[in-house]
C-alpha cells in the first residue's frame, strides 16, 4: 500500500466517523502543501513560474534591470582595464593600478552624470534638444582648431583640455539621439511628405556625420549612421524613403573606403586573408588570444597578449583579453549582458506611450548595441578592423562618460512607463520604513523593572485569590438557595 492510499483510507475513516456522530469536518482556512511520491517537496516549479511571471510583469522591471546590467558592465570594465593595463603601466615606470585609477575616476564622474540625467524629467530633454545638438556640434568643431585638436592614428577626433584628451563625437552621439527624438516626434504625422522629411532632418544629421568624417573617423561615423537609422525606423518613416537613405549611405561608405588606401588594405586583408608586412598583426594577435583562452580561460590576470603583443589591449581589443583570461564562458557572459540590455530597451520602446521617448530610446539602443556588436565582430574576425570601443568596458573616459549619461537618460524614461513610478515609490517607501525602525532604548534602571513586576505579580495573585474566594462563596450561596425549596416542600 502506498502513502497516498494510506492517507486516502485515513480521510475516509475520519469522514465516516464524522457522519456517524452527526458532525461535519471543519473546512481548512488555507491550502496545505502536502508531499506525494511524484512531488515530495510540493509544486516548486509552479510556484517558481508564478513568481518569475509576476516579476516579469512588474512595471518597474526596466528601471531595476537597467541598474543591474549597467553596474555589471561597468564593473567588468574596471576589472578588465586593470588586468589589461597593469603590465604596460609597470613597464613605463607607473603604478600597476594607474589604469584602474584613471578609469575609476571617469566611472565616478559618470555616476554623477548618470544620477543627474536620471533625475531630470523627459520634458527637459525635449526642450533642450536643439541646444544639446548645437553644443555637440561646437565641441566637434574644436578638433580642427590648431593647438587644441589632437590626431591619433590618422584620425582627427580628439581635443586636449588640461592634459586630458576628450572625444567630442561620443557626446555628439547622445545629443543627436535626443535631437532626433524631439524632431521626429513632432514631425511624425508629416513624415510621408518629402519636404518635412528632408528639412531639417537631413541637414542636421548630415552635418553631424560630416564633421566626424572630416576627422577621418569612419568607424564612429558608421555608428552614428546606425543611430540615425534606428531612430528613423521607430519614428515610422516610409519604407521607400528609408531604403533610399540606406542605399545612399552604403554608396557613400563604399566611396569613402575606396578612396582611402588604408581602408582598402584592411578590406583586402579581411577578404583574402593575405597580409603584407604586419598589416594583420593586430587582428591575428586578437584571434590568438581568443584561441588560447579556450573554454575556461587561462585565469584572470594571466593573459599573455597584454604583455605588449596585442596593440590596444585595453581599448578596442579588450574583448580579446576577456576571451583569453575568462575563456568562452566570459565572452558569452558579456554577450548575454548586452543581449539583456537589448531586451530591456526593446521592451521600453513597446511600453512607453510618448513618441519622443520611444524614438530617443531607439537611437540610443542602435548606438550602444550596434557599437558593441561591431566591436565584438571585429575582434572575432567577422568584420575588418574598425576602431570603435566596447561600450562600458573599454578604457576611455569620453566613451564611458557618454555611455553612463545615456544610461541615466534611459532610467529617467523607464520611470515614466505606465505604473512604474508608483511601483518604484512604493518600493523605496517600504525600504525607508524598514530602515527607520529603531530598537527600543534600554532602561537606565533595569533593577527597578523586575521589582515592579514582582509587586505587580504579588498583587495580581492576591486579587486572583480574592476573586476565587468570592466566586466560591457565591457558588455555595447558590447551592443553598437551590436546596431550600426542597426543604420547604417537605
Amino acid at each position: 500500500m502506498t502513502m497516498e492510499d494510506t492517507r486516502r483510507d485515513a480521510r475516509r475513516s475520519t469522514d465516516s466517523r464524522a457522519s456517524a456522530s452527526g458532525t461535519r469536518p471543519a473546512d481548512r482556512s488555507t491550502s496545505v502543501v502536502r508531499p506525494d511520491e511524484d512531488q515530495p517537496l510540493g509544486n516548486i516549479s509552479g510556484r517558481v513560474r508564478e513568481g518569475v511571471g509576476s516579476w516579469l510583469r512588474s512595471p518597474a522591471l526596466d528601471f531595476y534591470a537597467l541598474i543591474v546590467v549597467g553596474v555589471m558592465l561597468v564593473g567588468i570594465g574596471l576589472v578588465m582595464v586593470l588586468s589589461s593595463s597593469a603590465v604596460l603601466n609597470i613597464s613605463r615606470g607607473n603604478s600597476g593600478y594607474a589604469g584602474l585609477v584613471r578609469q575609476g575616476t571617469f566611472a565616478g564622474m559618470g555616476l554623477v552624470l548618470l544620477i543627474i540625467a536620471a533625475m531630470l524629467p523627459p520634458g527637459f530633454y525635449r526642450r533642450a534638444a536643439w541646444p544639446l545638438l548645437g553644443l555637440g556640434l561646437m565641441l566637434q568643431c574644436l578638433v580642427f582648431v590648431p593647438g587644441l585638436g589632437v590626431a591619433v592614428d590618422g584620425n582627427q577626433n580628439w581635443i586636449m583640455i588640461g592634459g586630458q584628451t576628450l572625444q567630442p563625437s561620443e557626446f555628439l552621439k547622445l545629443a543627436l539621439a535626443v535631437w532626433l527624438g524631439a524632431l521626429l516626434s513632432i514631425k511624425r504625422p508629416l513624415l510621408h511628405r518629402p519636404a518635412h522629411l528632408l528639412f531639417p532632418l537631413a541637414p542636421g544629421a548630415l552635418l553631424a556625420l560630416g564633421l566626424v568624417m572630416l576627422g577621418h573617423d569612419l568607424g564612429t561615423m558608421m555608428i552614428m549612421a546606425m543611430l540615425v537609422a534606428g531612430a528613423m525606423w521607430v519614428a515610422g518613416i516610409p519604407r521607400r524613403w528609408f531604403a533610399l537613405a540606406g542605399a545612399a549611405g552604403v554608396i557613400g561608405i563604399i566611396f569613402l573606403t575606396v578612396t582611402s588606401a588604408n581602408r582598402m588594405a584592411r578590406i583586402t586583408n579581411w577578404i583574402h586573408g593575405i597580409c603584407e608586412g604586419d598589416s594583420c598583426y593586430q587582428s591575428d594577435q586578437g584571434l590568438m588570444g581568443l584561441a588560447e583562452g579556450g573554454w575556461w580561460g587561462v585565469g584572470l590576470g594571466e593573459s599573455r597578449q597584454k604583455w605588449g603583443r596585442l596593440p590596444a589591449a585595453q581599448d578596442d581589443y579588450i574583448f580579446a583579453i576577456i576571451g583569453e583570461e575568462l575563456g568562452l564562458i566570459g565572452t558569452l557572459g558579456v554577450l548575454a549582458l548586452f543581449t539583456v540590455l537589448a531586451l530591456i530597451m526593446f521592451r521600453m520602446i513597446t511600453r512607453l506611450e510618448d513618441h519622443f521617448m520611444q524614438i530617443t530610446v531607439a537611437g540610443i539602443s542602435a548606438w550602444l548595441l550596434g557599437q558593441a556588436v561591431v566591436n565584438m565582430m571585429v575582434v572575432t574576425g567577422l568584420l575588418p578592423v574598425i576602431g570603435v570601443p566596447l561600450p562600458f568596458i573599454s578604457s576611455g573616459g569620453s566613451a564611458l562618460l557618454a555611455s553612463m549619461t545615456a544610461l541615466g537618460l534611459l532610467l529617467s524614461f523607464a520611470r515614466r512607463e505606465p505604473g512604474a513610478q508608483e511601483a518604484i515609490s512604493a518600493r523605496f517607501g517600504s525600504v525607508r520604513r524598514s530602515v527607520s525602525v529603531q530598537p527600543a532604548p534600554r532602561d537606565s534602571a533595569p533593577a527597578a523593572r523586575p521589582a515592579k513586576a514582582g509587586r505587580r505579580g504579588k498583587a495580581g495573585r492576591a486579587a486572583k485569590a480574592g476573586r476565587s474566594s468570592r466566586s466560591g462563596r457565591s457558588a455555595s450561596r447558590r447551592r443553598r438557595g437551590a436546596s431550600s425549596p426542597s426543604r420547604r416542600t417537605r
